[in-house]
C-alpha cells in the first residue's frame, strides 16, 4: 500500500527514461517494492524471495529471461548475481531504455557485479527511510544547501512538526509510522532478520551476540568520531573484524562515514570520519531508550538529536538524486569543530547542530576557519536549532529552525 509520497519518484522516472536498467537499493524494509510498484505500474513482477523463481533465474537464466519479458521488477536481485550478465546481454541487444528496473537490499555484492558487468547501462538509486518532509506531506524537493534562495523558497513550505522526539524515537521505516505496531518488537526482528539475510551472505559471523554489541557500540557513539581500537577491544575482537564490519554496516545503507573537510592549507584537521545512523529509531532501539522521553532527557540527547538532523540533511541530498559526497564535518588538532560544512560551487556552507531552542552567536564560533581558503568562498553560519523562527545572530550568522532541512 502506497501511503507516503517519496520524495525520490522524480528521479526514479528520469532514470527509466534515460537507462535500460534502473537499480534501486537501500536497507531493508525503508519501502523499495512498494515504490517501484508504484512507479512502474506497467511493469511484469517477479521476487527472487521465490525459491522456484530463484532457482530458474540461477539454473536456467535465458529460459527465465523468456518467461519473464521486460519491461520487468525484479525484487532482491541480489540472491541471484549471475543474472546481470544477462542482463547486460539483453540490454546491448535491445537498447530500450526502462527495460529493468530492479531492488536490493544488500548492496555490496551488488555493486561488484554492476561494476564488472552493467557500468554504463545501469543507473543506481539509494534509498533511505522516509523523511521528515514526506512523513509531513510537504512537497518541497531541493536539497538542504542553506543559501539565501534555498531559505526564502524553503519558507512557503514550513510545517510544525510537533511531537519531533516522539519522531526520533519512532524512527523513520514507513511501516512504523502505523502507531499500532510494537516498537520494540519491530526492531528486534528487523536486527535479527539483517543479520541472517544481508550480512550473513557477505560473511560468516560465528557469533551473533557479538555482532550486536557491535552495533550498540557504534549506536551510543553516533555523532562521535570513529575509534576502532576502542570499539574493537569493547566488543572483545580484532580491529580487522570491525573494519569489514563496519564495510557491511556502510555498503547496506545503515551507517554513514561522514569525512571530515580537508585542504591543502588546512594543515591541522582530523583525518577520522564520524559516525551516523540514517535511522534515528534503530539507534534508540541499540542505546536502549526506550521511549521518546528517556531519549530527549538523557545523557545522549544531543548526539541523537544531531544524528537525526544529519539524516535528514544526507536524505534531502540522496531523495534530489544527488550526491553526499560533497557533505562533511570540520575538527582540527585544536579542538576546533563544525558539525557539517556543505561544499557546492565553491562555496562553504558550515552548519552547527543543537538541540536548544536558545541559539547564541558563541555557538558559531568556530565558523571563520572555513575563511581565507584559497578558492573556496565561506558563507554565512547556520545553527540548526528548535528555536521557532529564523533569526540573524549576527551579519553572517542565521539560526534556523529545523523546520527548514
Amino acid at each position: 500500500m502506497y501511503v507516503f509520497r517519496r520524495h525520490i519518484e522524480s528521479v526514479i522516472s528520469e532514470c527509466l527514461q534515460q537507462f535500460p536498467v534502473l537499480l534501486v537499493t537501500g536497507p531493508r524494509q525503508v519501502g523499495k517494492t512498494t515504490l517501484l510498484q508504484y512507479v512502474c505500474k506497467n511493469f511484469g513482477y517477479i521476487t527472487f524471495d521465490d525459491p522456484l523463481v530463484l532457482k530458474e533465474a540461477i539454473e536456467e537464466t535465458n529460459l527465465f529471461l523468456i518467461n519473464n519479458k521486460p519491461p520487468l521488477l525484479i525484487d532482491e536481485v541480489q540472491y541471484a548475481p549471475e543474472i546481470f550478465r544477462y542482463l547486460k546481454i539483453y540490454v546491448d541487444k535491445h537498447k530500450i531504455k526502462g527495460s529493468f528496473a530492479l531492488t536490493g537490499s544488500q548492496a555490496f555484492e551488488l555493486m561488484k557485479n554492476v561494476s564488472e558487468t552493467l557500468a554504463g547501462r545501469m543507473a543506481i538509486i539509494e534509498l533511505k527511510g522516509l523523511s521528515l518532509r514526506e512523513m509531513h506531506g510537504i512537497e518541497f524537493y531541493r536539497p538542504f544547501v542553506p543559501n539565501e534562495e534555498y531559505i526564502e523558497e524553503r519558507k512557503k513550505f514550513l510545517s510544525d512538526y510537533t511531537n519531533l522526539w516522539e519522531t526520533i524515537h519512532r524512527g523513520s521505516m514507513p511501516e512504523l509510522q502505523d502507531k499500532t505496531i510494537n516498537w520494540d518488537r519491530y526492531y528486534s526482528s528487523y536486527v535479527k532478520t539483517y543479520i541472517e539475510k544481508d550480512v550473513r551472505q557477505i560473511v560468516n559471523i560465528s557469533d551473533e551476540l557479538k555482532f550486536i554489541k557491535f552495533l550498540t557500540a557504534l549506536a551510543v557513539r553516533c555523532g562521535e568520531l570513529l575509534n576502532i581500537n576502542a570499539i574493537a577491544n569493547e566488543v572483545e575482537t580484532s580491529a580487522d573484524t570491525i573494519k569489514r564490519w563496519l564495510s557491511i554496516l556502510q555498503t547496506s545503507g545503515i551507517i554513514f562515514l561522514l569525512e571530515p573537510y580537508s585542504n591543502n592549507i588546512l594543515k591541522r584537521v582530523v583525518k577520522t570520519p564520524k559516525i551516523y545512523f540514517y535511522d534515528s529509531g534503530l539507534v534508540c532501539y541499540l542505546a536502549r531508550w526506550t521511549s521518546p522521553d528517556t531519549a530527549r532527557t538523557g545523557a545522549q540527547a544531543g548526539s541523537i538529536f544531531e544524528n537525526f538532523v544529519v539524516s535528514e540533511i544526507l536524505k534531502s541530498h540522496l531523495n534530489a538524486g544527488k550526491t553526499i559526497s560533497s557533505i562533511y564535518y570540520y575538527r582540527d588538532r585544536d579542538q576546533r569543530e563544525i558539525d557539517v560544512v556543505i561544499e557546492e560551487d565553491g562555496k562553504l556552507y558550515p552548519i552547527e547542530v543543537k538541540m536548544t531552542g536558545n541559539p547564541t552567536k558563541a555557538m558559531g564560533k568556530h565558523f571563520s576557519v572555513l575563511d581565507n581558503i584559497p578558492g573556496k568562498a565561506r558563507q554565512p553560519g547556520i545553527i540548526l536549532c528548535q528555536y521557532d523562527k529564523k533569526l540573524y545572530l549576527k551579519e553572517d550568522m542565521i539560526a534556523l529552525p529545523i523546520n527548514y532541512i
